[in-house]
């Protein structure tokens, strides 16, 4: 391709609404282009970037057993209302009515279409294991598209769904996606950690997220100092430092004024935090027809609630902070709230094992400026669920070797879920084993955002002149400047590399060579190749590598057959790597 016929323009200035560098850089560089909030134009360069990841995904899921298939942007509201998520999903799913009046849906993942495509071709066991494929365009209208690539509404995903006859098979294809993910970062040079995370809106009983480690990603990941433990904040579980309360003792009504905190009633009462009770109040929304009610959790006062814990275990669609009146409604009193002398009617309690294992804590009397000391759980009050709400923070304590957790941010490049029959069942996906008899097919889903893993790339692979895309990414291998006036050579060179199959971008305008190497930087192009009439004076041209700015002369006559043996070279470092791509172990503690 020539630079003068290349659709797109690199661009000097930073553009002001982009915060995130890679970001800045790939619309500098002319790889896209915005069309609105959080729906971007894939120019020429970007999009050759993103058919090479296509196929990096495509033969590693190839190489699993994957069949690679195209299913519908557009759905019936049907399939969604069979398996229940018609109603459980938020706004991000976009809802339309067609001409006929028909409920419909923009695609946001494809499960439900799988399960009723099981359902009309799988009939027996022996037609099991399968895994199919697709890459396709989702949408979701985000609440908050932001970071350019690495959150937006409308995205292209590599998303593949196992079906089998039993959980071992299920494992099976888990474990390989778990392995085949961790090929797709090492082949696309970017380092990936997989965390255990919440299955969400998915459903099923198990799922990790691949993740790359940067400052400006939006999740938060636990992550132990010897790196033997790793999950999302939101699943992340620790082990809880005990605290001896003591007999019971009996309640006793103290005045706090002006102790609406945790640490102002520790410091007034000059106790630990962990003496405490912590009283958060959110109102949930639930499935079908069921009112929104308030729930009250309850947790030891050194810790935290997450929120997703708490939401799954309340049963919960979604949570939002309740507001002063609701929480009034029933005698309970912000600041100093407990579930001691509440109206319990419509109102969920979820307390943490931390409030239910002990004695003797310091809670909300609700009553402004009041608190009670010698409170216990089952004799002053009791929760509708008991389990874990806490959420892990820097400095706890892993429950694998038992030594310090670190958070981290880290962006969500792909998934997997063990999803079991969920989908399959609401479709009757059945097939018929050795003796006869009708079960559901077991069901995994694994995704992985094409876009997402680009802007990915593109942020751990940059410096101050620009990108630096790896080999195996990089819309072209080789940048062919010309500085020449009147030669020849050049055109001839092009036409050279051409024909023997390099990726060749050949800047041939009539522009300064400060602007084309300041272009040819910002583009990321791996490979360097500058022709001059100076260097043809010794029938040579100078290759410059774009990653370390390592140089070299070679003869133009040779050129070509030196380019190959790099860019082999530079294939076969990353391949090398392979080979210390991890497994997954169904044994792996989350």
């Amino acid at each position: 391709m020539r630079v003068s016929k290349l659709f797109g323009d690199t661009r000097r200035d930073v553009p002001a609404e982009e915060q995130i560098p890679s970001q800045q850089m790939m619309v500098r560089a002319g790889y896209v282009d915005k069309l609105s909030t959080g729906i971007f134009s894939y120019l020429p360069l970007a999009w050759r970037s993103l058919r090479k990841i296509e196929q990096i995904l495509r033969e590693e899921i190839d190489a699993i057993g994957g069949q690679e298939l195209n299913m519908p942007v557009v759905h019936p509201a049907e399939i969604w209302q069979r398996t229940g998520r018609w109603d459980e999903i938020d706004d991000s799913m976009v809802r339309f009515k067609d001409r006929r009046g028909h409920d419909m849906a923009l695609a946001m993942t494809h499960e439900e279409v799988v399960g009723q495509l099981a359902a009309s071709f799988v009939r027996s066991y022996r037609q099991l294991p399968m895994l199919i494929y697709q890459m396709q365009t989702k949408f979701r209208d985000e609440a908050r598209a932001r970071g350019g690539l690495i959150r937006v509404r409308e995205f292209v995903m590599k998303d593949s769904y196992s079906l089998d006859t039993d959980e071992a098979g299920l494992i099976e294809q888990y474990a390989k996606h778990y392995h085949a993910y961790h090929r797709i970062g090492i082949r696309a040079s970017l380092p990936l950690v997989a965390v255990g995370s919440d299955v969400g809106m998915m459903g099923g009983k198990q799922a990790h997220e691949f993740m790359y480690l940067t400052p400006i990603g939006e999740d938060t990941l636990v992550i132990s100092e010897s790196g033997d433990y790793a999950s999302n904040q939101e699943a992340a579980v620790f082990q809880r430092q005990p605290f001896d309360g003591g007999s019971p003792e009996a309640i006793n009504r103290v005045e706090t004024p002006e102790t609406t905190t945790i640490a102002a009633l520790a410091t007034l009462l000059n106790i630990s935090k962990c003496q405490t009770a912590k009283a958060v109040f959110q109102v949930g929304t639930f499935a079908g027809d069921k009112p929104d009610h308030l729930i009250l959790a309850l947790i030891r006062g050194d810790m935290e609630v997450n929120l997703i814990k708490l939401r799954n275990l309340s049963g919960a669609l979604q949570l939002r902070p309740a507001q002063v009146d609701e929480i009034l409604a029933i005698g309970a009193v912000p600041g100093y709230g407990s579930a001691i002398g509440i109206n319990r009617t419509n109102v969920v309690v979820v307390a943490d094992h931390s409030i239910a294992e002990q004695s003797n804590l310091v809670a909300g009397a609700n009553e402004v400026g009041w608190h009670l000391t010698g409170t216990n759980y089952g004799r002053d009050f009791v929760a509708d669920v008991v389990g874990d709400i806490a959420e892990a923070q820097e400095g706890d304590i892993s429950v694998v070797l038992g030594d310090k957790l670190t958070l981290r941010r880290g962006v969500e490049v792909g998934n997997i879920f063990q999803l079991g029959t969920k989908y399959t069942e609401a479709n009757k996906a059945y097939y018929t084993d050795e003796n006869g008899e009708a079960r559901p097919i077991l069901m995994g889903s694994y995704g992985i955002g094409v876009g997402r893993l680009l802007a990915c790339v593109a942020e751990e692979h940059l410096d101050e002149k620009g990108l630096c895309f790896p080999i195996s990414v990089a819309p072209y291998h080789v940048s062919l400047i010309s500085l020449c006036r009147k030669s020849e050579r050049p055109e001839q060179l092009y036409q050279e590399m051409l024909a023997a199959g390099i990726e060749v971008l050949f800047d041939d305008r009539e522009a300064s060579a400060g602007v084309k190497f300041a272009d040819s930087e910002l583009r990321g192009i791996p490979i360097q190749v500058v022709i001059s009439e100076r260097s043809l004076k010794s029938e040579s041209v100078e290759i410059v590598y774009r990653k370390d700015g390592s140089r070299e002369m070679a003869p133009v006559d040779d050129a070509c057959s030196i380019l190959k043996t790099r860019i082999a070279s530079m294939f076969a470092a990353i391949e090398a790597q392979l080979a210390d791509a991890p497994y997954w172990e169904p044994t792996t503690k989350r």
